[in-house]
């Protein structure tokens, strides 16, 4: 019986070996520029939290090492009186209230109208309706400041200013809004929104039922983008918020700065206490927020 002959393995295996040294060096430098991101990203990231653990540091000092030189990082005597002297030395409470208020209503009302108006472009078909949603979209590009003023003789004919309502009008509705929520309910398949229509269910229900539920990251990151924005905002209060009473804690800080311009370790306090809140939100919906932003537009 003949024999059959294999062809022998010698020139595969020699490939492999002749590639082994450049597949290591190639993993090496991988693991190099791997290394190298890291490092940078590092840097970058102290870089950025560099002056928040300045303030928040700053504020357990005394006035006269604030800004001694070089920096002292670390307080000598910690001073955590001051946390009990701007309570007492300024209206910080109504501050803060008025600011909690402001930011939880616009974030709840731009979530609800956002979205709302979001599945309205996405999930239904009507005339006009790309047309219409470039038009909106495309208000996010035109400056608060060029109709600032038509806008509020506006409110003041409607009587508003002067009251927490001018500001909950005015941030109650938003295109970026829209457009996050839009991209977001495009990756939800429509076969989900046809069979709840097969069903009997309204576009309201699939709204409130389907929509929803299925959109916590993207409804997380408008949440926390929403409350940030509102809580930080300094020039829409500044124009209709003339009341001591009615300040916000950005301009509660702005007249306590005025008054003691001096105390620099109380206005790194309440500085601190400004960025706090919303630090602690972020923090809490990290997650939610990253995956909103990563998932937003990627179709399902």
């Amino acid at each position: 019986m003949a024999t059959v002959s294999r062809p022998a393995a010698a020139p595969a295996t020699a490939r492999r070996v002749a590639e082994g040294p450049g597949l290591a060096q190639s993993a090496r430098r991988s693991a190099g520029l791997r290394v190298v991101g890291y490092v940078v990203l590092v840097v970058a990231a102290a870089g950025i939290l560099l002056p928040f653990a300045w303030m928040v540091i700053s504020s357990l000092k005394t006035n006269n090492q604030v800004f001694t030189v070089p920096v002292q990082w670390i307080p000598d005597p910690v001073v955590w009186q001051n946390y009990v002297d701007i309570w007492a030395k300024s209206d910080m409470t109504t501050w803060l209230k008025n600011t909690l208020i402001l930011s939880v209503v616009v974030t709840t009302l731009q979530v609800l109208t956002g979205s709302f108006a979001a599945y309205g472009f996405s999930k239904m078909r009507f005339p006009g309706r790309d047309v219409l949603f470039l038009v909106y979209v495309g208000t996010i590009a035109v400056p608060w400041q060029s109709y600032m003023i038509p806008q509020f003789n506006m409110l003041s004919n409607f009587g508003l200013v002067n009251t927490l309502w001018s500001i909950i009008a005015l941030q109650a509705f938003g295109a970026f809004g829209v457009f996050l929520m839009k991209q977001y309910f495009e990756s939800i398949p429509e076969s989900l929104s046809e069979a709840a229509r097969i069903d009997g269910m309204s576009e309201y229900g699939i709204w409130r039922r389907i929509m929803l539920p299925l959109s916590v990251p993207a409804i997380a990151s408008l949440t926390l983008l929403t409350f940030v924005n509102t809580w930080n905002d300094y020039l829409g209060p500044l124009i209709y918020l003339r009341s001591p009473e009615l300040r916000t804690i950005q301009l509660g800080l702005k007249t306590f700065i005025g008054q003691y311009n001096a105390e620099h370790a109380l206005i790194m306090t309440g500085s601190v206490l400004s960025v706090l809140p919303i630090a602690l939100i972020f923090i809490l919906g990290q997650r939610y927020f990253v995956e909103g932003i990563a998932t937003t537009g990627v179709k399902g």
